[in-house]
């Protein structure tokens, strides 16, 4: 066998090998969610006529053409029995893309379909586009809301962009029409998220306003503003902050939101990120927090701290000390799936049900805000066990 034909062989088997690889509950246990032992895409899951040319006159050594980097961010959603990605692919050019795995299992199997998403080109000086958030909205349409980055041209700084809200519909995942970009009074927008009910007749969006394309300046946290058309998408409303920004936080830096608000008797619980700075540089987290179901813009819950954080070898990757998350799945029997991305490098899923966490979001006690104050929250649970133990 000549060497294409060996590697060819070598690669294929171990493509075919990781994508029918089960997975299982990892080794971790708070009570609230299951992490599951293996990530559910990463940059090898990629097929391999995406990444090398098969013909041996052209590529005799069967080497890796266009390679990629990573697979992160991810949408999700369940249609007619079947679990889909929307993931953001970054090839090793370090272009994002989206492409579309599909599973029979919200765990494992996940596989990209042949080939991945071409937007309808309608924006001639966007260069990069990522982390698309799936709406199944009532209006009967699915709706992926993302970032769409062009390059600041007034500036010399090469790094200098723009970010945008692109807004693309669908009903199959398959055939996409191009909106116009999302309008609001930021000068820029990211993690943009559709709620999937009309809310006094309007399409609602949760929106992260900011001053620069990193910095989030003066933009106070989540914010809440209605359309009154969505294909000509301008808020006209005030955007008022729902989850704020807060000093010596999770969310001190900026926060965002992330996976569409999963509705429950309760409330609209959201599954969002925080910020905050560190020594060895931003550190992402994943948190959740709980709206009014007829306002949406009320924040009604707040649970202390953070949902899910990167552990082990996730806080290893591209972007170290990242979690991120833009998709969730919630099925007719309660289950949640949670897809969220460690270091900016590969996809992983957390398992839990609606009724852990509405008991989660509802009676895990706010963040004081102090130290002193911290304690005292923290002497009355001790309190409160020891007396219970003791009886």
């Amino acid at each position: 066998m000549n060497t294409f034909e060996e590697n060819k062989k070598m690669v294929i088997e171990k493509y075919e090998a990781l994508i029918s690889r089960k997975n299982k509950v990892a080794d971790f246990y708070n009570g609230i969610y299951d992490r599951y032992q293996y990530p559910v895409l990463t940059a090898q899951h990629a097929p391999v006529i995406w990444r090398y040319d098969m013909n041996p006159e052209t590529n005799p050594y069967f080497m890796e053409r266009l390679g990629i980097n990573a697979v992160l961010n991810s949408g999700a959603i369940y249609l007619n029995g079947k679990y889909y990605l929307v993931a953001r692919v970054e090839g090793n050019d370090r272009k994002s893309f989206f492409a579309v795995a599909e599973s029979d299992s919200p765990v494992d199997g996940f596989k990209f379909w042949d080939y991945p998403v071409l937007l309808p080109d309608t924006e001639p000086e966007e260069t990069n586009v990522y982390d698309m958030r799936l709406t199944q909205h009532e209006d009967g349409w699915i709706y992926g809301v993302f970032c769409s980055e062009s390059k600041d041209t007034s500036s010399n700084d090469l790094s200098a962009a723009f970010a945008k809200a692109g807004i693309v519909r669908t009903k199959d995942l398959k055939t996409w029409e191009r909106l116009p970009n999302l309008v609001s009074k930021s000068p820029q927008q990211r993690n943009v998220v559709l709620h999937p009910e009309f809310v006094d007749g309007k399409y609602a969006f949760y929106t992260r306003p900011q001053d620069d394309f990193i910095q989030t300046g003066s933009g106070g946290g989540v914010c809440f503003g209605l359309c009154e058309d969505i294909t000509n998408p301008v808020i006209c409303t005030e955007e008022v902050v729902v989850s704020p920004r807060q000093y010596h936080t999770i969310t001190e830096v900026k926060n965002g939101a992330g996976a569409v608000p999963i509705k429950t008797p309760k409330g609209w619980i959201h599954i969002a990120h925080g910020v905050r700075n560190t020594a060895a540089g931003l550190r992402y987290v994943i948190y959740v927090f709980a709206t009014d179901l007829k306002d949406p813009s009320k924040l009604i819950a707040s649970p202390s701290g953070l949902f899910i954080a990167p552990h082990g070898g996730e806080r290893v990757g591209d972007v170290s000390n990242v979690c991120f998350t833009n998709g969730a799945i919630v099925k007719e029997n309660g289950d949640v799936y949670i897809y969220y991305a460690s270091s900016d490098t590969r996809v992983h899923v957390a398992s839990t049900t609606i009724d852990k966490l509405m008991d989660y979001t509802f009676n895990t006690p706010s963040d004081p805000l102090r130290s002193v104050d911290c304690v005292k929250q923290r002497y009355e649970l001790i309190s409160k066990n020891l007396e219970f133990l003791s009886k």
